[in-house]
């Protein structure tokens, strides 16, 4: 806490209101993308089973976002995942990825429509072509929170995520959600890959058009 300024208040000036232009490492995942080859390891009774999925994730730029002197600027994502042939959604999330210049944090926001909500962090440089992020349960900060059901059965306990921006204008991640599931002394390891591919450009931000 030492590290936050003693003015909580005074808000930082001026602000560059080009949020495209201040992402820092969070810049080539602006867009709108589709993955065709993503993989689901999750948990069933009988054990893991392997699920092909595609995924369309557009990502949008936000005005700079103040918390007295912080400063941040932003995406807000909506991911759509389908399994090959199929209409019905086979996972749906909403969120933000924010980049705080100043400190150089990286913070990923979701939410899912099972009742769970997750925010997990990490460093890298505004130049930085890969960095990882992390949640884990029972923080106050950077941390997951489920509904009952879930938290009793299957207890989400860590939440890490990859991402890599390639030199061909793509990127890709890697998930690694720790679940603790009733009746199972071992952690589950429930793990989602893709690679994304641009179909369209970011919308610039409100005050930047």
């Amino acid at each position: 806490m030492s590290d936050f300024p003693k003015d909580i208040y005074t808000e930082p000036h001026p602000v560059d209101v080009n949020t495209l232009a201040n992402l820092g490492p969070l810049r080539g995942m602006a867009g709108v993308w589709e993955g065709m080859r993503g993989l689901d390891v999750k948990p069933k009774a009988e054990g893991p089973k392997k699920q092909a999925f595609h995924e369309r994730i557009e990502l949008q730029p936000i005005d700079p976002q103040t918390n007295g002197p912080q400063l941040l600027y932003g995406l807000r994502y909506h991911t759509h995942v389908t399994k090959p042939d199929q209409i019905k959604t086979y996972h749906d999330q909403v969120g933000y990825w924010l980049w705080e210049p100043a400190t150089g944090t990286i913070i990923h926001t979701l939410t899912i429509p099972r009742g769970q909500v997750a925010m997990a962090a990490g460093q890298a440089s505004a130049d930085a072509t890969e960095f990882e992020l992390v949640a884990t349960h029972g923080l106050d900060t950077y941390g997951i929170c489920s509904a009952p059901f879930l938290q009793h059965a299957f207890k989400t306990t860590e939440f890490r995520i990859k991402v890599t921006l390639h030199a061909d204008g793509t990127w890709s991640y890697d998930e690694d959600t720790v679940l603790q599931i009733l009746g199972r002394n071992e952690p589950f390891h429930h793990t989602d890959r893709n690679t994304l591919h641009k179909v369209a450009e970011p919308t610039p931000n409100p005050l930047a058009r």
